[in-house]
């Protein structure tokens, strides 16, 4: 009974050490804490486990090469089995340890992946648990972010629909991570992106844009750009799904200028195809819009260069005459593409 008290207790002052940096960590790893963490994992006790996973989980979490010794110390499987537990706690925490090792590298993820990971988190996409639905729609996504393979293994574990359920949660967070996973599975190839476009993905995506606000709206407005940007089919699939009004919302109304410059990129993604792409964004009064972002001395350059980069590529597909016509008040260096049309 003491023993049980005397790990959980242990277990927390290492998680207390290594969490603050990688230097901390490793001199965790040093003091030869691992073989004792991981030991833990295979305690009875759910405190104990919890406090163990915990504690590898923010080893792993600062560098390649500490993820890397936790995973050598054989803490994967555990986690694994760990996440099975009935214990929400304790899957939470297992969880989040998992990501934390898998957010580093293609090859820690696919470890992690190895482990028959993917399909026991998305079984729990679905929880009803919040702080479960957070850690399982991250892990997703840092396992999805590395490659088309990975993202592949992501998908065949059936993640569509639930993710895109997910997108309407009542958690801000939850919502967040969901659409951070549909932006990893969509960016990779043509082929995810139409799975995505298949699944009711870009309707639900167009929801999440019009509803979230501020960086939450990041990865919802960055899914709409990389589909869009794959092929004239898939661009017209946004523009069907009426995202052009929440993209430009987002470029007018947000606050911050990383926001408005991914809106700005996305809507160059829709309208780079042809004309009726380009006439698309012309219609609902995009390129003003733009134009007013670049002109603006406030922007940021790098919200300028994607401004102007958007302007071009569009206006040199537009053939909409009267929607070049309020542009004719541009600098010489977008003029020279109005006049061209």
């Amino acid at each position: 009974q003491q023993n049980r008290f005397y790990k959980k207790a242990a277990a927390f002052v290492l998680r207390a050490v290594a969490k603050h940096s990688a230097p901390l960590a490793q001199a965790v790893v040093d003091s030869g804490a691992m073989e004792s963490l991981v030991l833990c994992l295979e305690e009875f006790d759910p405190a104990v486990k919890e406090s163990a996973a915990w504690a590898l989980g923010y080893i792993a979490k600062h560098t390649k090469d500490l993820a890397q010794s936790v995973v050598n110390a054989g803490a994967v499987p555990l986690l694994v089995l760990a996440f099975q537990e009935p214990d929400l706690t304790v899957k939470r925490i297992s969880a989040s340890a998992l990501s934390d090792i898998a957010k580093h590298s293609p090859e820690l993820a696919q470890l992690v992946v190895d482990a028959g990971t993917c399909s026991l988190l998305v079984k729990e996409v679905s929880n009803s648990d919040v702080g479960l639905k957070r850690q399982v729609c991250g892990c997703l996504a840092q396992i999805a972010k590395h490659s088309v393979d990975l993202a592949e293994v992501v998908v065949e574990a059936e993640v569509f629909p639930r993710i895109l359920h997910c997108l309407r949660d009542v958690d801000e967070v939850v919502q967040k991570n969901a659409a951070t996973c549909v932006r990893e599975l969509s960016r990779h190839t043509p082929d995810l992106a139409k799975l995505v476009v298949n699944a009711g993905g870009i309707a639900a995506m167009v929801d999440y844009v019009q509803e979230a606000r501020g960086n939450a709206r990041l990865p919802g407005i960055m899914t709409l750009g990389y589909v869009s940007a794959f092929s004239e089919t898939l661009a017209l699939a946004v523009v069907v799904s009426r995202g052009i009004p929440p993209l430009k919302d987002a470029l007018i109304n947000e606050p911050e200028d990383h926001v408005k410059a991914a809106a700005a990129w996305s809507l160059g993604q829709i309208g780079r195809h042809s004309p009726d792409h380009a006439r698309a964004l012309a219609e609902a009064d995009v390129l003003r819009r733009i134009l007013a972002v670049y002109l603006h001395r406030d922007s940021s350059e790098d919200l300028q260069l994607k401004a102007k980069r958007a302007l071009k590529s569009v206006i040199q597909k537009c053939a909409h005459l009267p929607a070049l016509e309020p542009l004719l008040d541009s600098p010489p260096n977008i003029l020279k593409y109005v006049v061209q049309q």
